[in-house]
């Protein structure tokens, strides 16, 4: 998760049925680290270099995908620090980078698990 001025980095993800939101992110490819992961989703979905410094919770959540296949997926989530930001390094054509007041998030973003590390990381600020 990436804050900025009180706001928190989102993608909007529009595939052609309504557009949802998520966190940037994803699954790790290979021999990566979870870090590296993020480093490098960031960069696809929005074509932000980020630093991940802390990682502050993980969790897992039962859900079916877009094609209708169940999975339970399982992720960490971690607080980092924009580096730069190039539009034209991101590949992802149906995500948008947008910036949400994280009480906004709580209720928009797609997964439960998303808004729940929102919450963690709200009380954890209080």
């Amino acid at each position: 998760m990436v804050f900025h001025d009180g706001k928190l980095a989102c993608v909007r993800v529009d595939r052609g049925e309504g557009s949802y939101y998520d966190l940037p992110g994803g699954a790790v490819d290979g021999d990566e680290t979870e870090e590296q992961a993020l480093v490098r989703e960031f960069v696809e979905e929005t074509g932000m270099t980020v630093r991940p410094f802390a990682r502050i919770a993980e969790a897992a959540q039962y859900f079916l995908k877009s094609t209708g296949e169940p999975l339970n997926n399982t992720g960490g989530f971690w607080i980092a620090e924009q580096v730069s930001l190039d539009p034209s390094a991101k590949v992802e054509a149906d995500h948008e980078l947008v910036w949400l007041h994280p009480h906004t998030a709580l209720n928009e973003l797609r997964h439960d698990a998303h808004a729940w590390a929102v919450a963690t990381w709200l009380r954890r600020k209080a």
